[in-house]
């Protein structure tokens, strides 16, 4: 489990979905700091479409961009497949190979998310969102640029 747990952590970051939460946790956090409590608060909502988080990834190179995406939708096809072994088969060789195809789906789809950042990585254009002192969040891109 360490092994497709760590596989789904690779797609959701580096394809955008953890931006993307991080994002909106941050919109509620500076509401806080700024006075507002309780039923003030605006919380998000995230309908979280693949096409959606992969635009928070910031990937330059539109084919690591194609990379993010396929990753990101073959993550999606592993709940389809893993619900009915988890939830719906009772036949234990079924249930194995089922869940086991799950995890290769997912395998895979970290191995193209790997793939999308080694092109960034070799363009120099990773997009990172380093923090500063203070916990603002800075940018950068380059790999030896001082973030602003």
């Amino acid at each position: 489990m360490a092994s497709f747990n760590s596989d789904a952590m690779k797609v959701l970051s580096v394809c955008g979905v953890v931006r993307l939460i991080q994002e909106e946790l941050d919109k509620v956090t500076d509401q806080v700091a700024s006075g507002r409590s309780g039923k003030e608060l605006e919380l998000p909502h995230i309908f979280a479409k693949p096409e959606k988080c992969v635009e928070h990834a910031g990937f330059v190179n539109p084919y690591a961009k194609a990379k993010a995406l396929a990753a990101l939708h073959m993550a999606e096809k592993v709940a389809q497949v893993n619900f009915p072994a988890c939830f719906m088969l009772k036949e234990i060789d079924q249930v194995c190979l089922t869940a086991a195809a799950g995890h290769e789906i997912m395998g895979a789809a970290a191995q193209l998310a790997t793939q999308a950042r080694e092109i960034e990585k070799s363009n120099d254009t990773v997009f990172r969102q380093p923090h500063a002192k203070n916990g603002t969040l800075l940018k950068k891109v380059k790999l030896y640029e001082k973030p602003e």
